[in-house]
């Protein structure tokens, strides 16, 4: 007989968070509902949380397995970090078998055990699931060449820092794959250089040519990194079968989030146009000069100026830009 239902099924969450090296991964996962760290790098010392620290793989699967029946020691087991926890994959394997290393194995037979291992984690992890207890697991990224086959060319792309065998598995598990960087915007200074300014910490949670990202909770393609953007993810309650609630009830939702590539706001268009009278600028002159730092066309309206490009290169930027465009000799003040 087929079994069909219908419906939104709440389960716990699984979420992989992966980024540059002192983003603030481990830091961020640490606000999640009563974490519990298996600490396979030693990045949790300086930070007041529970933790268990395995010194062998079999001891890493052996914490998963207990946590999955051990109803209420935690919320949210974390596993920091993926590519410390391959490691110890690596040296697990090649102490069963006696081999210096995976390449050692001959035919890539060394990388097909160590993809049955890891798999074994992620079994280990669905099962913590099925418990009722949410599971982020961190990891670090790095750059790699992609070449499309259809296309001529090849472009740089973020993507986990793990072997093509266990990066896949960790790529399809998670129902969030999120991406967590530093947004810098590039201006063009009067000396003709190139100058990164801001610098603000961001999650990106889809998609893009140059990131490895998905997410299966509709968020925005871009948000803050802090754990009110992460917070309606794990809202909502996770409910082991048969046992009851383990989430927390569900706090009010948090106002949505700015959307830092939508229209400049209200606010902002008069914070801006205040700056203009005071300095006697025209907005004609803003546009060009826009245009001519390769930003926007001259005939697209301020107003139609994405937020984040007002508040975090012209705001920020005022002094220098009004200097420009004094400067100019075709400059007319009102």
């Amino acid at each position: 007989m087929l079994n069909i239902s219908s419906g939104v099924v709440p389960r716990a969450q699984k979420v992989v968070l992966y980024g540059v090296e002192g983003i603030g991964k481990t830091t961020l996962a640490a606000q999640a509902p009563e974490p519990l760290f298996i600490d396979t790098e030693g990045g949790t010392a300086h930070m007041d949380v529970r933790r268990i620290t395995p010194e062998s793989w079999d001891e890493l699967l052996a914490v998963v397995d207990e946590v999955a029946t051990t109803p209420g020691v935690c919320r949210t087991l974390v596993i920091d970090t993926a590519d410390w926890a391959e490691t110890m994959a690596i040296d697990h394997i090649c102490r069963k078998y006696r081999q210096p290393g995976l390449e050692a194995f001959g035919y890539g037979k060394g990388y097909t055990y160590l993809g049955e291992e890891f798999a074994r984690l992620l079994a280990a992890c669905d099962r913590v699931i099925a418990s009722g207890a949410h599971v982020i697991i961190n990891a670090h990224a790095k750059q790699r060449k992609i070449e499309l086959p259809d296309e001529t060319g090849s472009f740089d792309s973020w993507g986990l820092k793990l072997s093509k065998q266990c990066g896949p598995l960790l790529k399809e598990w998670p129902d969030d794959l999120l991406f967590l960087n530093y947004k810098t915007y590039v201006i063009t200074t009067e000396e003709k250089k190139h100058k990164a300014q801001g610098g603000k910490r961001v999650i990106t949670t889809c998609h893009r040519p140059t990131v490895d990202a998905k997410n299966r909770h509709g968020l925005p393609d871009e948000m803050d990194m802090c754990w009110a953007s992460l917070a309606p993810i794990f809202e909502g309650g996770a409910q082991a079968a048969g046992n009851a609630p383990v989430s927390a009830p569900a706090a009010e939702a948090p106002a949505p989030r700015p959307d830092p590539m939508a229209p400049v706001s209200a606010g902002t268009l008069a914070t801006l146009n205040a700056r203009l009278n005071e300095a006697g600028i025209d907005g004609i002159y803003l546009r060009k000069l826009v245009a001519a730092k390769g930003k926007f066309a001259e005939d697209v309206p301020i107003e139609q100026y994405p937020e984040g490009f007002v508040t975090e290169w012209i705001l920020k930027n005022w002094e220098q830009i009004v200097q420009t465009i004094i400067s100019d000799p075709n400059f007319l003040p009102f």
